[in-house]
């Protein structure tokens, strides 16, 4: 089968959970795969041995991780020569209007401003670690809450992660793969990603 590449960056770790369960399911279908947690300067990756790319971001105060920004546009070219996926995670997508790629703002802003043009994205809501923020931090992200859509912050730990939407993006890419099932049309030029 083939050999995939996943590429993440996670802050309090619910991207590195999607990744994990993606993983779990290509390599149930027979797909050999590697992940790498995006940190810092990262230039010792060979990217050429691989057959297809998973690539994740969790947004942090309204920004993808500037390390996996750094790394994508740096390597744009050969993530863009292969079967290339993306997903977002981020809180907004945990709202009906916001759940679908094309609705997520911040997805829609990353491909639109991005050199990586995916086969396919995908957006997950992430999760509320209130167990893990400062003080400053609760009070920015109850703000947040508020002004997004009028609801408080939960007063405890909570994910909002769909597993199920998860489970079904990584057996699109397992299925693909099997199947050499690629149009070559990217995601930026399909109706998936657009604004």
């Amino acid at each position: 089968m083939s050999k995939v590449l996943m590429l993440f960056a996670s802050s309090e770790g619910q991207t590195q959970k999607i990744i994990e369960r993606m993983r779990s399911i290509l390599n149930h279908n027979g797909h050999e795969v590697d992940t790498i947690h995006l940190e810092g300067s990262t230039t010792d990756i060979r990217l050429k041995q691989y057959d297809a790319f998973m690539l994740g971001s969790s947004v942090r105060y309204g920004h993808h991780h500037r390390d996996f920004c750094r790394f994508v546009e740096q390597n744009a070219g050969a993530l863009n020569s292969k079967p290339c996926y993306f997903f977002s995670v981020n809180l907004t997508a945990r709202k009906a209007n916001r759940i679908e790629p094309h609705q997520n703002p911040y997805l829609t802003k990353y491909l639109r401003n991005s050199s990586l043009q995916p086969v396919d994205v995908e957006v997950f809501a992430g999760a509320f670690k209130l167990s893990r923020y400062n003080f400053f931090q609760k009070q920015l992200l109850s703000l947040i809450f508020r002004i997004s859509d009028g609801s408080s912050a939960p007063s405890e730990d909570r994910e909002f992660t769909d597993w199920c939407r998860v489970e079904r993006f990584a057996e699109r890419l397992a299925q693909q793969l099997a199947g050499g099932q690629f149009s070559g049309s990217k995601a930026r030029d399909s109706n998936k990603a657009k604004p």
